[in-house]
C-alpha cells in the first residue's frame, strides 16, 4: 500500500539550477549565547555591508500598549523581551505571531565593553557593520530602533 502511493507521488525536481535553496542568502543560525539565552551567530564569513536577513520580509505588527494592559506573565515578557518599543513605550512592534519570530528577533546588544558589529536601517533590514568572522554572535545597539523597554515588575 505504501509502495504505490509513494509511486503516485510526484518526485520533487531537486537541483535545478535555476531554484535558490533553502540555505541562499542564510548568514546565520541560533545557538546558545554567552551574552543572554539563545544568539545569532555566523555560520560563515559576512563582509561590511551585507544585509544579514535579507529575504526576512516578515510583517510588524504594531501594537498599542493599552491592548496588551491586561497580559501578564510569560506571555506579557514575550512583548518586552522581543518586541520594538516606540512613542515612549506607548507602542509595541511584534512579529505576526510570536510563534514565527524568524531569527533577528534574537539578535543581542553587546557586552558592555564591546561594539556591536551589526546595524539597523529605519526600515529595520540589518547589515554588517564590519566583517564579520564565522562563528562570531552577532550584536544589534538596541538604541538604533528601539526605546529601552520598560523594567520588569512582578506580575
Amino acid at each position: 500500500m505504501r509502495l504505490q502511493a509513494a509511486k503516485q507521488m510526484k518526485t520533487p525536481n531537486v537541483n535545478k539550477p535555476s531554484e535558490a535553496l533553502p540555505h541562499n542568502k542564510v548568514y546565520t543560525r541560533l545557538k546558545p549565547s554567552k551574552i543572554h539565552g539563545v544568539g545569532v551567530f555566523s555560520i560563515c564569513a559576512i563582509p561590511k555591508g551585507t544585509s544579514i536577513f535579507p529575504d526576512d520580509d516578515a510583517p510588524i505588527v504594531w501594537v498599542k500598549k493599552s491592548k496588551i494592559k491586561s497580559v501578564r506573565g510569560e506571555i506579557r515578557r514575550l512583548y518586552e523581551d522581543f518586541c520594538i518599543i516606540k512613542d515612549n513605550g506607548e507602542t509595541y512592534g511584534c512579529p505576526a505571531n510570536f510563534s514565527l519570530m524568524t531569527t533577528a528577533w534574537f539578535l543581542n546588544e553587546p557586552k558592555a565593553d564591546q561594539q556591536p558589529n551589526v546595524s539597523c536601517h529605519e526600515d529595520y533590514t540589518f547589515y554588517a557593520l564590519r566583517d564579520i568572522t564565522v562563528g562570531e554572535e552577532l550584536t544589534v545597539d538596541y538604541a538604533t530602533f528601539s526605546e529601552k523597554p520598560p523594567v520588569r515588575t512582578r506580575q
